[in-house]
C-alpha cells in the first residue's frame, strides 16, 4: 500500500506581514492532484496544520475545504492528522464528531479518560486499495510536559522517559491489534537527536534542544515513522524509515534553499519497501541580494537594477520575496527610500532590508546582519535577558522550568 507523508503546513502563516494564503492554496491543489495521480491509500499529516493556536478564518476555511475536497475526490482515502506544537489541541479536536463521520481521524491532543490513554483514538487502521487493513498507525500528537506520566528519578531524564512511556504504550497496543502481514506505522511531532533545526522558524520544543528524543523511541518493528516539526526534510539516525517530510513551503527566508517535498511511502506486507520524495512546486520564489554576505550600497543598487521587470498580468502573490543586505560604514537614513526607488518597476517585492555595519574594524566579509526581534524565539529573548543580568548561562533545570511555563502560556492563549 502507499502512504503520503506531509507535515508543517502552517496555514495562516505570514512572512514579514505578507499573507501566504495563495501559496498554501496552490500547494493544497497540488497535493490533491498528487494523491490521485499516485494512487495513494492514506494521507498522514504529522502536525502543525496551523501556524498559530488561534488561526484566522481564512486558514480554518482552507483546512476544512481541503478535507471536504479530499473526501469528494478520493472517498476511499484514509486521512490521519496529529496536532503539532503550533496547533491548539482543543481546536483540532473540536470537530471530531464531524470528521469521524467523514472517516477522517484527527488527534489534536493526547486523549485521556479517567487517567488512562484513549487508545481507540490513538490507533488507526489503514486500508489498501481493496479495502483490507494493511497497517496500523500509532498516531501520537505533540506531547506537552503536562501530558507525560511520572517516571522514577532513577530512570533518567523525566521528559525523555515520559515520552518513551507514552509511545511505548501506544505501540504495544498497536502490536496487539495488528495481524500477520500488517505494517506498524508511527506518527509524531517532536524534535529528535541528530537532526538539523531551522533557527528562524522552528520553536525548540519539549524542553529545548537538550531534550531531543533518541531514535530508539521507534523500535525496528516500526516499518515507518512519519514525523513533523523540523522544516528540513531528513532521515533520523540514518534510518530509512524514520523521517521528517519537512514543510511544503519555506517558512522563513533562511529556508529558501531547502528541498520542500512530501514523501511517498510504499509498504509491502509489514515491511517498508521504499520512500520517494516528491518535490512541491515553488509557486513564489525567494531572492537574496547579494546571494551571500553583504556588499556596499552601490553594488546592491547595481544588482537590484539587474532584477527582472514586473509583468503586468502577473498576480501580486507570485512576486518573489526579496531580502536585501547592505554593508554600510555608518547608518544611512535614506537607505530604504533608495532601495525601494530601484524596485519600483521590478517583479521582486522587498520584505527584509538588513544593514550590516562595517565601521567596527572588522573585515567586510565578516559583517553579518543580526536577527530582528520578530525572528527571535521566546527562548532567544530569555537567554539574552539572562546573559545581561548574570555571568553564566541558564542551567538546564531553569531552562526546563522556562519551557514548562511557556507551554502553559501558549495553551492558555489557545
Amino acid at each position: 500500500m502507499r502512504l503520503l507523508h506531509t507535515s508543517d503546513w502552517h496555514l495562516g502563516h505570514t512572512l514579514y506581514d505578507v499573507s501566504r494564503e495563495a501559496e498554501h492554496a496552490a500547494f493544497l491543489d497540488w497535493l490533491l492532484d498528487t494523491l490521485e495521480a499516485q494512487a495513494v491509500d492514506a494521507l498522514l499529516v504529522a502536525g502543525d496544520i496551523f501556524d498559530t493556536a488561534n488561526p484566522g478564518a481564512e486558514a480554518q476555511a482552507a483546512w476544512y475545504h481541503f478535507v471536504a475536497r479530499a473526501r469528494r475526490r478520493l472517498p476511499r482515502l484514509d486521512v490521519v492528522v496529529i496536532g503539532g506544537n503550533h496547533d491548539s489541541a482543543a481546536r483540532l479536536d473540536a470537530p471530531d464528531p464531524l470528521f469521524a463521520a467523514l472517516g477522517v481521524r484527527v488527534v489534536g491532543g493526547l486523549p485521556r479518560a479517567r487517567g488512562e490513554l484513549e487508545l481507540e483514538r490513538l490507533l488507526v487502521p489503514l486500508h489498501d486499495a481493496k479495502g483490507r487493513v494493511g497497517a496500523w498507525v500509532a498516531a501520537v500528537p505533540y506531547l506537552r510536559p503536562a501530558d507525560l506520566p511520572p517516571v522514577p528519578v532513577e530512570a533518567g531524564d523525566r521528559l525523555v522517559e515520559g515520552v518513551r512511556s507514552v509511545y511505548g504504550e501506544v505501540l504495544s497496543a498497536a502490536r496487539r491489534r495488528r495481524q500477520a502481514g500488517q505494517a506498524l506505522v508511527a506518527m509524531g511531532h517532536c524534535y529528535m537527536t541528530g537532526t538539523e533545526l531551522s533557527a528562524l522558524s522552528e520553536r525548540k520544543i519539549l524542553g529545548g534542544n537538550q531534550h531531543a528524543l533518541p531514535v530508539d523511541l521507534f523500535p525496528e518493528d516500526v516499518a515507518y515513522a512519519a514525523l513533523g516539526h523540523l522544516h528540513k526534510a531528513q532521515r533520523v539516525g540514518g534510518r530509512e524509515g524514520v523521517r521528517y517530510s519537512g514543510s511544503p513551503l519555506p517558512l522563513s527566508l533562511s529556508e529558501a534553499s531547502y528541498r520542500h517535498q512530501v514523501l511517498l511511502v510504499e509498504l509491502k506486507g509489514d515491511a517498508l519497501e521504499g520512500v520517494r520524495p516528491l518535490t512541491v512546486p515553488r509557486s513564489t520564489d525567494m531572492v537574496r541580494v547579494p546571494a551571500r554576505d553583504a556588499v556596499p550600497l552601490e553594488e546592491v543598487v547595481a544588482l537590484l537594477e539587474a532584477l527582472p521587470e514586473r509583468e503586468a498580468d502577473s498576480p501580486d502573490w507570485r512576486r518573489p520575496y526579496l531580502e536585501v543586505c547592505v554593508a554600510l560604514p555608518r547608518p544611512e537614513p535614506s537607505l530604504r527610500h533608495k532601495v525601494e526607488k530601484v524596485l519600483e518597476s521590478k517583479a521582486a517585492r522587498l520584505v527584509k532590508l538588513t544593514p550590516a555595519y562595517t565601521g567596527t574594524g572588522g573585515a567586510l566579509a565578516e559583517a553579518q546582519p543580526g536577527l530582528s526581534l520578530k525572528e527571535r524565539t521566546p527562548e532567544d529573548v530569555f537567554r539574552a535577558r539572562y546573559a545581561r543580568d548574570f555571568q553564566e548561562p541558564p542551567s538546564p533545570v531553569l531552562l526546563e522550568a522556562f519551557h514548562t511555563l511557556l507551554a502553559e502560556v501558549q495553551e492558555e492563549a489557545s
